[in-house]
């Protein structure tokens, strides 16, 4: 890695390492940034080739749930359940999404689909409430601060495991991105038929993408219900859960790398902003002015923050026109 190059990456790794620095609220809030920014994130890897799913809270649930369920009743480490959350989650994304792929369910067909899914899977968990504790909601046995049981002493630690598994999911995007599947399932994007025609499987490149945005959606599903220690239907799974990752991903950007991570920035910073100017008092106008900012971010910003800036970046570097009046003549 050249000098250059290293310098120029000096503050992305100074603003990753400030929160280890900062008090806790503002650790707490790195923390919440840093895993929403890897639920976002996985989604935008089937968002951004048209694969527009609304279900995705049911595989936060699932990644919610399944560790939790496995540590309360079976003395099962959250290390060896999480990732059998995310084998649950990619086994109901495959049953889900084979048949949808197979008979070539597209478009808003498919996202009513992952919409029903969502609702599924929430009602399922509020249904064993007897396993589950319903719409109360349960919380993971305590144990103290354990490595084993990833109830960690202080935030800062949290914050280090959230910033792996993000750098993790980043990792991924990018090798997506620069792999021969992003050309792949951009031609599946643009006509299926078309690329099946050249080629490519379709069934088969679907079916990988989607299998990675859910295993890694649950992945941050679970880090949240650990940190949290406290898991309810309400913020783990369902609709609105599935609604708030699709919205905070478009405005942050889906098309870029750090797209997600800028959407989960904005909103959280948003939200926890309005929280403290309203208070308790005028909460629902505090929702109504959040809901606002995000329609105008999809409507009049469709590519994100990210999206805007890269733009505007565009413009700045191309030179006027030869005859535009703002050029010098020639001597």
């Amino acid at each position: 890695m050249s000098a250059q190059r290293l310098i120029a990456y000096l503050p992305a790794a100074a603003i990753l390492a400030l929160p280890f620095f900062l008090p806790n609220y503002y650790q707490h809030l790195a923390v919440q940034i840093v895993i929403w920014s890897l639920v976002y994130t996985s989604w935008s890897l089937m968002g951004r080739f048209r694969l527009t799913s609304l279900g995705h809270g049911a595989f936060l649930g699932v990644g919610a749930y399944v560790p939790t369920l496995l540590w309360n009743n079976w003395n099962v480490s959250p290390w060896l359940g999480i990732p059998g959350a995310m084998a649950l989650a990619v086994m109901l994304a495959l049953v889900v999404g084979y048949p949808c792929f197979r008979l070539k369910v597209v478009g808003h067909y498919f996202a009513l689909v992952t919409l029903a899914l969502g609702q599924v899977v929430l009602l399922v968990i509020v249904a064993a409430r007897d396993v589950t504790g319903g719409s109360l909601g349960m919380t993971p046995r305590i144990v103290g601060h354990s490595w084993y049981a990833l109830q960690l002493p202080g935030k800062g630690e949290f914050y280090a495991v959230a910033l792996a598994a993000w750098l993790i999911c980043i990792a991924i995007w990018f090798r997506v991105d620069r792999g021969m599947e992003r050309t792949a399932l951009e031609a599946i994007g643009e006509d299926e038929d078309a690329a099946a025609a050249i080629g490519i499987d379709v069934l088969r490149e679907k079916l990988k993408i989607t299998a990675l945005s859910t295993a890694l959606t649950a992945l941050g599903g679970a880090l949240y219900a650990q940190y949290l220690m406290y898991l309810n239907p309400d913020i783990m799974s369902g609709v609105g859960v599935s609604f708030q990752i699709v919205f905070a991903s478009i405005a942050g950007g889906m098309y870029s790398a750090l797209g997600p991570t800028v959407g989960a920035a904005f909103t959280i910073g948003l939200n926890e902003g309005l929280r403290v100017l309203f208070g308790t008092h005028f909460i629902g106008a505090a929702n109504t002015i959040y809901g606002a900012l995000l329609v105008v971010f999809i409507i009049f910003m469709p590519r994100g923050i990210v999206g805007l800036f890269e733009t505007l970046r565009a413009r700045a570097r191309t030179p006027p026109p030869s005859g535009a009046p703002d050029a010098q003549p020639a001597e």
